[in-house]
Formats: C-alpha cells, structure tokens, sequence
C-alpha cells in the first residue's frame, strides 16, 4: 500500500506548537530562569548529570521550556550541547581535591576527618511543608539573615564546607590489605559522545554511560541487581558530595607542567565507593569473604543516582551475560535517557504504512479462514 498524502499537516503542526505555548502561559504567569535555578536544585542536578552538560542555567532554561519534564529538558540540552565546539580537554580531576559539603560511610561509625551529614533529606519526616505556600521573598531574607549571624563555627558546620582535603576511607582497608590496590591507568578514555560504542566495552565508556544514564532506569537496574541475581547486600564504603577543581593545560605551553595549567572553575560532583563482599574459592576447598567495590561518579548532588551506578560497575564487571544486570549490551543500551524515552515516544508518530501492510495480512488471513470455514461447511451439508 502506497503513502496516503496528509493534507492541512503543516498547519496542523504549528497549531500544536501554538497550542504546547498556551497550556504554559494560560494561567497569565511564567516561571523565571532564575527561580527555577534557585528552588529545583535536584531536578537541575539530574538534568546535567544525564545530559552531559554542566550548566545550571542552562539547565534551568532547559527545565523551564521543557515544562519540568526531565527527559525532555535532557533531549534540548543534548542537542545544544551537540552543537558546542571542544576547544580544549581538561587535565585529569583528581577527586581527592574535592571541597567537601557532604561525607558520609555506611561502613564505618568513626572515619578520619569525621562524617558530615550536609545537605540531606536522609533524616527528615517526609511530611508536606504547607507553611512554603506563604514564602515570600521577605521571610526568605529574614531566614538567611538570621542564619548568617549565627557564630562562624556554627554556621560552617550547618553548610558543613569542609576547606582541607580529607583522605579516602577504602585507602585505609588498602594499607591493610583487605580490599585490592588500584593502579594507575593513564590509558586515554573513549568519549561516548565522539564514537559508537562497541563491545566489549572498555571500563570508561562504561562509566561514561551510567554516569549520564537515566536516573530511574539505573535506579530500578541496581535495585533489581541486589534483589535478585546474586550480588550480597553492599554497603557504602563513602560517600561524597563537593566541588572538584577543573583545570587546562596553557595552549601557549607545550610542556604541560601543572604549573602553568588554568584554573577555569569547578564542579560539584557525587562520588561513590560501595563496598561488596564477595565469596572466592579458596586453597583448601573452603569458601573465603573478600571484599570487593563499585565506583560512581556524576555532576551534582545526585546521591542514588550515583549509589546505583556504582552498583552496577561492579555488576558489569562480572561479566555473566545470562544475567540481564551483568550483560553490558542489555545495560548499557537501555539505560540512556534520549534513546529511551525517543523511542517509545516515536510511537505517537505516523506508522500509516506499516500498520496498513499489518492490518492487511490480518485481513487476509480472517478472509482465508472464513472461506475455509464457508468450504468445510458446505462439504458438511453435502453429506
């Protein structure tokens, strides 16, 4: 069956465009960029984080066209972000550098330099604020003077900015020995954004990829990974939340000291180490607990995000391709937020022709069986 010519589409089109503008202004009031960036710091985080894009503003922007809808903020922010030019490559971030606002182990009650709650929700009621709904700009003013005269002590340890770099907690079970030492690899990564992934996958594409993975898929994916094939009940070795330094080389140097690098800005990142014991075979025939661990990293203050993703770094690491959670192909290719949310979103589009093809060989196959049935009805009445 050929096309069938769709007359008036273009008008169509850009009525529905017109259309998508009235339903976000027809209450007479609109969103500004900067409250949006100011009051829905987890949804920018997340926005940033999946699209690869470290940008708060633009995030806002992106957020506040996009209606709050994350995967569709994601998607315009890929998009412009595809159009930017790479001017320069940062030098290695080192995350042991990181100013921290927020520290916290699930291993250990007491770790060197002390744990720092931050900013967290970890301990509230979860109950409805209704007080927000009378905010105004004048009690917000009244808070934050208030907050600000509290004594420099106390009002560092409720920001809980930390200046000194603190050691990592899982460099302590390495001086010991119990969990392994990890080299250096100065190997140069792929970039998941320049080149098609291909399998195997190296250890950077995966990361790359749960690192700007759709938060919720990774979410479900590490929640199914502890549920149900096979991995014992990890426990966070650290976590961090704080601003890593970001540096480039001089494009006038061509020794790449570190002394003569810019210090362009910096990030804030959520960095993950999970512990996970593992059971290994040992000499004697007796079976031995030894630990082992996941790593995730992602721009903002994304803490399950980047708890899931070091989850799955671990569950991939294994490599058993009859499991669906350790099978890099099923993980890596369902967990990014654009193709996903793309291709089910494709469905409301024109399928005219191949529905048709469908609907006709349905058609054939009921005209086929009621002439069959027409047949074997009359051979019947004639007997």
């Amino acid at each position: 069956m050929g096309y069938v010519a769709v007359k008036g589409g273009t008008k169509a089109i850009e009525e529905a465009l017109k259309r998508i503008q009235y339903e976000r202004l027809k209450q007479g009031k609109s969103l500004d960029v900067s409250s949006v960036e100011s009051g829905m710091r987890a949804l920018i985080d997340q926005v940033m984080s999946e699209s690869s894009l470290y940008s708060e503003t633009l995030a806002a922007l992106a957020i506040k066209q996009a209606e709050g809808s994350p995967e569709e903020a994601v998607f315009l922010l890929r998009a412009y972000r595809s159009t930017l030019p790479r001017k320069h490559y940062s030098r290695t971030v080192e995350s042991e550098q990181m100013r921290i606002h927020r520290r916290i182990s699930a291993s250990f009650k007491d770790i060197p330099g002390g744990q720092i709650l931050g900013a967290t929700t970890d301990y509230s009621h979860r109950l409805l604020d209704f007080e927000l709904r009378d905010e105004t700009e004048e009690s917000i003013t009244a808070w934050l003077r208030n907050f600000e005269h509290q004594g420099q002590d106390d009002m560092q340890q409720t920001r809980g900015e930390v200046e000194e770099q603190l050691p990592k907690v899982l460099s302590y079970l390495r001086s010991e020995g119990l969990i392994e030492d990890c080299s250096k690899d100065d190997t140069e990564p792929e970039d998941v954004t320049r080149s098609s992934l291909s399998f195997p996958a190296s250890r950077s594409e995966k990361l790359q990829i749960l690192s700007r993975g759709q938060t919720g898929t990774i979410t479900s994916l590490a929640y199914a990974v502890i549920r149900g094939y096979g991995m014992v009940h990890p426990t966070v070795g650290e976590l961090r939340v704080g601003h890593l330094p970001v540096y480039v080389d001089s494009p006038t140097e061509t020794s790449q000291d570190e002394e003569d690098a810019y210090y362009i800005g910096e990030i804030q990142v959520t960095e993950v180490e999970m512990l996970v014991p593992k059971t290994v075979e040992a000499e004697n025939g007796k079976k031995d607990i030894q630990l082992d661990f996941g790593y995730g990293l992602c721009y903002g203050q994304n803490e399950t995000k980047a708890i899931a993703m070091s989850i799955l770094d671990k569950s991939l690491a294994e490599g058993d391709k009859t499991i669906p959670t350790q099978n890099e192909e099923f993980v890596l290719y369902h967990i990014d937020s654009v193709e996903s949310s793309g291709f089910i979103s494709h469905l409301k589009m024109p399928h005219y022709v191949t529905f048709q093809s469908k609907l006709n060989d349905v058609r054939k196959i009921k005209q086929s069986e009621s002439a069959q049935a027409k047949e074997e009805n009359a051979h019947a009445e004639s007997l």
